[in-house]
């Protein structure tokens, strides 16, 4: 079971503020790694974190095409952080695509709702310590 602590959704929701941006790693299904600076992460609920992409380019074919992704936190003063590892979903348009990003726009993480992006959903899988050791998982022994 996944229980994102008060800690993590206040450190990740806080990422970009702090100066320490949030980095999500993707993967074609050949396995051509990409990743990217992430300053929009925004804790949804308990188990799952949302972000909105403005690229449109090769991290949504990586996740479109391989929905494991993983999110990687580290605050650097606090020497805290953590591995998120996540099923992604993409929602580009429609009423949830509409519900995420005005979840952004409230949280002020985004100013402009209006330009067309992508609002991705992070499942958590797994929650890991930077030193790889699972804190968490959605279900035991899951195998990434």
């Amino acid at each position: 079971m996944i229980n994102l602590t008060d800690e993590m959704r206040e450190l990740v929701n806080n990422a970009r503020e702090s100066g320490n941006p949030c980095i999500v790693a993707t993967a074609s299904p050949d396995g051509t790694p990409n990743c990217g600076y992430i300053g929009t992460v925004l804790a949804l609920d308990e188990s799952s974190f949302v972000y909105r992409d403005r690229t449109g380019r090769t991290p949504l074919e990586h996740i479109e095409e391989n929905a494991k992704v993983l999110l990687l936190f580290r605050h650097s003063e606090q020497q805290t952080g953590w591995k998120f590892r996540c099923t992604a979903t993409v929602h580009r348009e429609g009423p949830v695509y509409e519900a995420l990003i005005n979840r952004l726009f409230e949280s002020g993480l985004i100013t402009d709702p209006e330009s067309k992006t992508a609002a991705v959903v992070l499942q958590v899988d797994q929650v890991l310590t930077l030193f790889g050791e699972v804190l968490q998982e959605r279900e035991p022994g899951l195998i990434w």
